[in-house]
């Protein structure tokens, strides 16, 4: 399909079929469809398909769509044999990530998995769910330095000034890999010196500089407090010069926010701790894998 005209501006229906939350499908489908900024699509998420007599309503849906003037497209992830075999009976082309690759992988482990749903993002995995629930809390607690107490059981301290992102990637960090992630906000006080604040002081090992640019600070800041002199673009590069002089002297590693989605700055942070805990004489973790976000066994 090109966008020169006649079918060009057609919008391409969109389905995202899943047992469990289909947030699984949500991602892998949507890593496809980004490859294709010139289109138009119109996503539809059917999530919780749990019996036999669902997937027939679905298909039933998917059919009728066949009909329209662009043909749909649908991903599942869709674990259950009898549901997914239902799915498959579709007119409509689907692309089924769990078929496409779960023989592959049982083939190579010689184990047959036990294709349930809701193991991922569900509660079957109690010890995990539990991990995340308190990163969750411990996150809430510990933002915008809100709480000095336990700050010793972070896995990850975010320092930056005010609007460059610690706080959905601190709650990213802890939803997502199960991490204990405080975020502390540097204020003019802050950055008179290039010490680092008190309370996080003897945490450095733990701590993470995130920055920006001027001018998206400063639009960021705008959208909060028009005219002000936070949002200024001088105040907005005062704190950026005097945080980037902080992390520098005390060698933290330091992610730009200004261009990165909250998943690639998570990430940057989740490779940092595994190289830094793989170094010689490096503190002992936690407790939590940071590439697992749980309890290792």
């Amino acid at each position: 399909m090109t966008q020169d005209g006649g079918e060009d501006d057609a919008t391409v229906p969109v389905f995202f079929l899943s047992d469990s939350t289909g947030i699984s499908a949500e991602t892998m489908g949507n890593a496809l469809l980004i490859q294709f900024p010139d289109l138009h699509f119109e996503r539809t998420l059917i999530p919780f398909i749990s019996t036999v007599e669902q997937a027939r309503e679905v298909v039933a849906q998917l059919d009728a769509a066949m009909d329209g003037p662009v043909p749909p497209l649908v991903f599942t992830t869709a674990a259950v044999d009898e549901v997914r075999e239902e799915l498959l009976k579709t007119k409509a082309p689907i692309i089924d990530f769990f078929g496409i690759h779960m023989a592959r992988v049982e083939e190579q482990l010689g184990a047959r998995g036990l294709r349930e749903a809701r193991r991922l993002h569900g509660v079957g995995d109690v010890r995990r769910y539990n991990d995340r629930m308190a990163a969750i809390e411990f996150a809430i607690e510990h933002d915008d330095g809100l709480s000095p107490r336990g700050l010793d059981r972070a896995d990850v301290v975010l320092l930056a000034p005010s609007r460059c992102g610690k706080t959905p990637t601190a709650m990213y960090l802890a939803l997502q890999h199960g991490l204990f992630v405080a975020n502390y906000p540097l204020v003019d006080e802050d950055l008179e010196t290039t010490d680092l604040p008190r309370p996080v002081r003897d945490l450095a090992d733990r701590c993470f500089g995130l920055t920006t640019t001027v001018a998206r600070l400063s639009r960021v800041r705008q959208e909060r407090r028009p005219d002000s002199r936070y949002a200024s673009e001088d105040q907005c590069r005062f704190e950026l010069r005097r945080a980037i002089a902080m992390y520098d002297r005390h060698h933290l590693p330091t992610v730009d926010t200004s261009a990165a989605s909250v998943e690639e700055i998570a990430a940057v942070v989740i490779q940092t701790l595994a190289r830094q805990r793989r170094r010689p004489g490096a503190r002992p973790q936690s407790g939590r894998d940071p590439r697992r976000g749980r309890t290792p066994r």
